[in-house]
């Protein structure tokens, strides 16, 4: 059952001032209602006359009508806003979008901008995710096949606390969240792009194809190739993906999201086999040194905790544990689409004793866990995933609320006058 349905119910009128309006209403039920972000489709908005070229203003009706950030994608033909709730507001919010200038100044502090090497995405003038482009070696003393690019580190909670983890001395191949593919064919070759140790395979950063930052979301989207190093003559690319993260903003401090979207396509003449196996593919993410077996939880969507869970499908997981400081708590909520291959989707959670009884927390999205997948050449495959990175708890009712929204976008209906 939802726990959050988002109904637009969509009427245009031509207002006293001459001026093209349309409005829409966002109806709640009697579930838990997130502030989340909504996409209008701009498509209704020219159809009620109003030009989308030029300025646009939007409002959350009320007793007093208050202006709202939004953000045009332009991709998607959509504006992205956050709604504004109150606490005894039970009823729908109402919206009305028009042309005109924007008096409002967001306080998001939704950024993107490269430094050092990465790309940071930031949330309350902070970066929260960021992704690096250029080449890391590992440490000194350390083989220099375990360098790497095209990964994601660090994601940074909102107070400040650092969640992921690269390159440490019992998995140098170990790259925040990343997501390279373990046991596959090439040609009826084993090729691992994983165990960057075996020299079989790896994945690399190549291009940026799209950056955008405003007063919702911060996105890039980031060609990658998947290297394989086994071919006698030279290397050969055997997947082409394109990487897209979008940071969205959530009007709390102690929350923010972010999506992570895989397209990928091999060039190969006999394409590719994913084969079935524990690790790959999907996202992977080694959380930071400091969480062990006595300090941090899993909670999944069918109820399995840390000792359950591995080996077993879920739409979500909530992966918390202590703060830095010791005085809290915080984690992040992983979301898998339904439309992902195999969803609910298999994951691999490292074991309870993992690593020597230490209990490292390890958590992935595996799609191939327990079935082997055909990549066909010149065909385009994707995998969408959504995380919230949290201060503080996440409940279970509050993660299938997110994933809901995650799953189905809201049903916008046309209300004839």
């Amino acid at each position: 059952m939802r726990t959050i349905a988002l109904f637009l119910f969509i009427s245009t009128f031509w207002s006293c001032s001459t001026k093209n309006s349309i409005r829409f209403t966002v109806e709640k039920d009697d579930g838990i209602f997130l502030t989340q972000p909504v996409g209008f489709d701009l498509t209704k908005a020219q159809e009620a006359q109003i030009d989308i070229e030029k300025a646009m203003v939007l409002f959350q009706e009320g007793k007093e009508d208050m202006e709202i950030p939004f953000q045009v994608d332009h991709e998607q033909h959509k504006i992205w806003f956050v709604p504004v709730t109150e606490k005894n507001n039970d009823g729908p919010l109402s919206y009305r979008l028009e042309n005109g200038l924007s008096s409002v100044k967001s306080e998001s502090g939704i950024s993107e901008q490269k430094r050092n090497g990465s790309l940071q995405l930031g949330f309350q003038n902070k970066p929260a995710v960021s992704y690096r482009y250029e080449m890391t070696y590992p440490p000194n003393g350390v083989d220099s096949i375990f360098k790497k690019s095209g990964y994601i580190h660090p994601i940074i909670t909102p107070k400040g606390d650092t969640l992921t983890r690269i390159q440490p001395n019992d998995h140098y191949h170990h790259y925040g969240l990343w997501g390279p593919w373990t046991h596959t064919q090439v040609d009826g070759e084993r090729v691992d792009f994983w165990n960057l140790g075996e020299g079989m395979g790896t994945v690399l950063f190549k291009e940026f194809k799209n950056e955008e930052s405003g007063d919702v979301y911060a996105s890039f989207t980031a060609g990658q190739e998947h290297i394989d190093l086994k071919t006698k003559e030279e290397p050969q690319i055997a997947l082409n993906e394109d990487l897209q993260v979008r940071l969205w903003n959530l009007n709390r401090p102690d929350r923010y999201m972010f999506d992570y979207k895989s397209e990928f396509s091999t060039p190969l003449q006999n394409g590719i086999l994913f084969e079935a196996y524990r690790y790959g593919g999907g996202l992977g993410l080694r959380f930071n040194e400091r969480w062990k077996a006595d300090n941090c939880t899993v909670l999944t969507s069918e109820g399995n905790d840390r000792l359950t869970a591995d080996g077993t499908n879920a739409r979500w997981c909530i992966v918390s544990g202590e703060s830095a400081d010791g005085k809290g708590t915080n984690g992040i909520l992983f979301m898998s689409h339904p439309k992902n291959r195999n969803h609910p989707e298999p994951m691999r959670i490292w074991p309870i004793d993992a690593n020597g009884g230490r209990g490292d927390m390890f958590f992935e999205f595996c799609p191939i866990r327990h079935e082997e997948w055909k990549i066909e050449p010149n065909k385009k495959y994707e995998l969408n995933y959504r995380m919230v990175v949290f201060d503080g708890t996440l409940q279970a009712g509050e993660a299938e609320a997110y994933w809901q929204l995650f799953a189905q976008q809201p049903k916008t209906d046309i209300i004839n006058n």
